[in-house]
Order: structure tokens, then C-alpha cells, then sequence
């Protein structure tokens, strides 16, 4: 059953944003406008589908009951009265999806931030595997990948990688994969052949527009210093690495990537607004969170979400009970798809029970 009142709701500001935009706006307004204006339209667009097949099954169904109608029409019409009904099925299903509440940042680009757990020197290596996951998945996605930062360990592994993914739709996939991530194999140090447990945990930040958040300079400490390598030693001779500190809340972000102390800067900020904004949608949107810890988990670093089996080539996802035999694949970026979608899918079915009971 389709929630009528608030479908009406949806296409009537769809109007009103219509109109607003043709008044000559500009600027910020401007932006936001346009920016609701695109979430609304595939709204109005399965809408306005759906509505198209009811009218046309109406007309099938009285040329069908019609007692004037002949034979060979009557027969057509029975035929094209079953392919409707067996469209308008999935155009309500497509309704609904656009129907659900959604998730303001599903559109942004991210920040992945990767991080080595428990383990030493193969969970270090285990955080480089996943590292080369993500950026191979995106890649296959035509996003575009910046490494900001990177740690490495002795071994060629990562102490901590954070990658900036720019790209339409990057939060909206890349969401579920918060958590903690668990891997069992035989690690390269392990001269007897006994299988470890290590793990990592990844972070996935949505990247807000600049007009979602504010930072008055007064809230900001800046402190430049000389990037160090290995051991301590400074690489450089100039004060390039950036520490900046948001004093209201304690975020503090170091960046010494790049070798100007302007792309630091622009780096840190970038990573600083994107903490401000998730803390802020966490505040403010408590059905949000709540809602992802009962479909697909809550996305805190701390929950174990998936292990990665290599004497058995497998895969598990916990929180949708999902295993799959294809552990190179997955692990190399070329199946993680598999993975992504289930768990859109599987919050999809969530959400959209929870609007069929809404309206039951």
C-alpha cells in the first residue's frame, strides 16, 4: 500500500522548490534548493510512472468488462490487463523504495578512514589487503581515489590509510562497511603454520558540502611543524606538516602528506568538516542511528562485521548471516559488490516492512 498522504506531501514541495528556483534565486539558497529539487525528482518520476499504470489498467479493465467489447479484443485486452498488473507490481515496489526516508549524505562523497586492530604486523598487512579492496572497488565504480594519508608498517602493511572517494552516490555504498573487520589465515611470520586472528577497522565518513558546515576561525588552532618518516627523523626542512585543533569539541587532525603546508591545510579541514558533520548528523538524527543498528549495525568501529576466512576462501558477513566462497575475489575489490548490495538490499527490506506496518 502506497503512503498516499505523504506522497502528496513529497510532489507538492516538489512544486513549491520548482517555483522557488525559477524566482531568480542564487547562492547558497540557491545550492540547497537545487540539491532538494534533485533528491525530489526520482520521487515525482516513479510517481508519475506508477500513476500512468494505474490509469492504463482502469481503461484495460472496462474495454474487458465492457459486454459490447468482441472476442479478439476482449482476448488482447485480458493479455495487456496481466502485463500491466505485473508492472504496476514492480513500479509500487520502486515507489516505495523512493518513499523511504533517506539518508541526507547518501549522495556525498566519502572519507574512509582504515585502521590496523589487533594483531601487530599482519593486522597491519591485513589493513593494507583491505586498503587495496576499497580502492579497487572504487575504481570499478569510476570514482576517483585520493590517498590523504598513510602509514605503513615494517612489513609493507598500514598502520592507518585514509582515502577521499569523489563520486555521485560514494556514502550510499560505501556506509555499511564501518565496523570492525576480522581476518584468520596464516600469517607470513608464522614459521609453524597455526592460523591468527587479526583485525582492522574502518570508518566511512559522508564529505559534507561546504554549506553544510560552518567553522568560524575562532574555534581553530593551527599548529605547522616539519613532517617526519620512519624513526622519527624530519623529511623535510620546512614547516609543511599541519596539526589543526577544533577547540569546542577536541578534534584535533595532523596532515603531512603533501609537501605544501597549503594542501595540508586544505587536507585537514576537509577531514575536520567531514568528523564535524557526522558528529552532528549522529546528534541530531537519533531515529537514524537507531535505525541502522537495527537493520545493518550501527557503523561503530567497535562492532565486528565481517571475517575474512582465507584456509576456507570465505567470506561472512554477521549482520545479514551472508557467506560467500569467494574470498580472492571479494578481498581483490572485484566482488565486493556482492557484499554491498545484499546489505543495501537488506536494509531496503527492512525499511520498507517498516513502512508497510506504518500504513498497514
Amino acid at each position: 500500500m502506497i503512503p498516499t498522504a505523504k506522497l502528496e506531501r513529497l510532489l507538492e514541495r516538489f512544486q513549491a522548490v520548482e517555483a522557488e528556483l525559477s524566482s531568480g534565486l542564487s547562492g547558497p539558497a540557491f545550492v540547497k534548493l537545487s540539491k532538494e529539487h534533485s533528491d525530489l525528482a526520482p520521487v515525482v518520476e516513479a510517481a508519475s510512472a506508477y500513476r500512468n499504470a494505474e490509469k492504463q489498467l482502469a481503461e484495460t479493465e472496462a474495454l474487458f468488462a465492457d459486454p459490447t467489447t468482441d472476442g479478439e479484443m476482449r482476448d488482447m485486452a485480458e493479455q495487456e490487463r496481466a502485463d500491466i498488473k505485473a508492472s504496476l507490481e514492480k513500479l509500487e515496489h520502486d515507489l516505495k523504495l523512493q518513499l523511504l526516508p533517506k539518508d541526507a549524505a547518501d549522495n556525498s562523497s566519502a572519507i574512509v578512514e582504515i585502521r590496523a586492530g589487533t594483531g601487530g604486523d599482519e593486522a597491519a598487512l591485513f589493513a593494507g589487503d583491505l586498503l587495496k579492496m576499497y580502492t579497487r572497488y572504487c575504481q570499478l565504480q569510476g570514482w576517483k581515489v585520493d590517498v590523504m594519508s598513510l602509514s605503513e608498517s615494517d612489513l609493507g602493511g598500514v598502520k592507518e590509510a585514509i582515502l577521499d572517494v569523489q563520486g555521485q552516490g560514494v556514502f550510499a555504498k560505501l556506509k555499511f562497511e564501518s565496523g570492525g573487520h576480522r581476518v584468520q589465515r596464516v600469517p607470513v611470520t608464522e614459521a609453524g603454520g597455526r592460523i591468527h586472528t587479526s583485525a582492522a577497522t574502518v570508518a566511512v565518513l559522508p564529505e559534507p558540502e561546504d554549506v553544510d558546515v560552518v567553522i568560524n576561525d575562532k574555534d581553530l588552532r593551527i599548529d605547522v611543524y616539519r613532517a617526519q618518516g620512519a624513526g622519527g627523523q624530519h623529511v623535510n626542512k620546512t614547516e609543511s606538516a599541519v596539526r589543526i585543533t577544533h577547540l569546542p569539541t577536541g578534534i584535533a587532525i595532523a596532515q603531512q602528506t603533501e609537501k605544501s603546508q597549503h594542501k595540508n591545510k586544505a587536507q585537514a579541514m576537509k577531514m575536520l568538516k567531514a568528523k564535524l558533520f557526522e558528529m552532528e548528523r549522529e546528534r541530531v538524527d537519533s531515529a537514524r542511528a537507531s535505525e541502522r543498528k537495527s537493520l545493518v549495525g550501527s557503523g561503530d568501529r567497535s562492532e565486528r562485521i565481517r571475517t575474512y576466512n582465507f584456509p576456507q576462501g570465505r567470506v561472512t558477513d554477521h549482520r545479514i548471516n551472508l557467506t560467500l566462497y569467494k574470498l580472492d575475489r571479494i578481498i581483490a575489490g572485484d566482488d565486493l559488490g556482492d557484499i554491498v548490495d545484499a546489505l543495501i538490499t537488506e536494509d531496503q527490506a527492512g525499511r520498507l516492512a517498516e513502512l508497510e506496518s506504518d500504513n498497514a
